[in-house]
């Protein structure tokens, strides 16, 4: 049986979280309740025992309602499956126009798309040098969730978006993983640093100099020589 999650539920969801994610319960908790709510999780029951989760968060993208399916964890994939589409289709009763999702990996991108996903963004890895520009300055970690939230609209209008209330875990998240956020008046990133390298999981700025700019002020901040 496929359905909304009950209150009484959440004990046996973190603990398949804990098991197949390998995430502590406490941030399984946070997921749930905070990030996504417990009127987006939804599980797969059968003899009374939790077989199946999947949190589907509020997201959006110009302005169409949409979901991202986060946190799926399962018994089996043919469970998995089941409760996907279970999902997809109350999410568009519900009004969403789309559904999302970040595979984790070969397998996963695999299952989605036996589901009728479909590729939709791409990523990019690129590495490259950073000069040094002690006259590049930027801020650092003064972005707030309403901030972030602004910052994505104006610089990446056809990404998905989230509302603040969703963006304040996200921000916990990436603090509590080491990050710094950069920005200046003409644009933002997010990055970790590990050694000698920055990893920019996130640079959105208004052209090509701007973003060398905030990559410039990042490795003064950081002394790296």
């Amino acid at each position: 049986m496929f359905r909304l999650m009950q209150p009484s539920d959440l004990a046996a969801m973190k603990a398949l979280w804990e098991c197949k994610r390998g995430e502590p319960a406490d941030f399984a908790e946070k997921a749930i309740c905070r990030f996504a709510g417990t009127e987006n999780a939804y599980v797969a029951e059968e003899n009374g025992q939790l077989q199946a989760l999947v949190l589907a968060v509020p997201i959006s993208i110009r302005g169409r309602a949409g979901s991202y399916l986060y946190g799926l964890c399962s018994t089996d994939n043919g469970t998995a499956a089941g409760l996907v589409d279970f999902v997809c289709a109350q999410q568009k009763q519900r009004g969403a126009d789309f559904s999302v999702v970040v595979p984790s990996g070969a397998a996963q991108t695999e299952f989605f798309r036996s589901r009728g996903f479909a590729q939709a963004f791409a990523l990019r890895c690129l590495n490259r040098p950073v000069r040094r520009n002690i006259w590049s300055q930027a801020e650092f970690d003064t972005i707030t969730a309403k901030n972030l939230c602004e910052l994505r609209q104006k610089y990446a209008p056809n990404a998905v978006q989230m509302a603040p209330e969703q963006m304040v875990i996200v921000l916990g998240d990436l603090y509590s993983r080491g990050a710094t956020l950069i920005s200046d008046s003409h644009g933002y990133g997010v990055y970790f640093r590990q050694d000698d390298t920055l990893y920019f999981v996130e640079l959105l700025a208004e052209d090509d100099r701007a973003a060398e700019t905030l990559m410039e002020a990042a490795r003064e901040k950081e002394i790296i020589v």
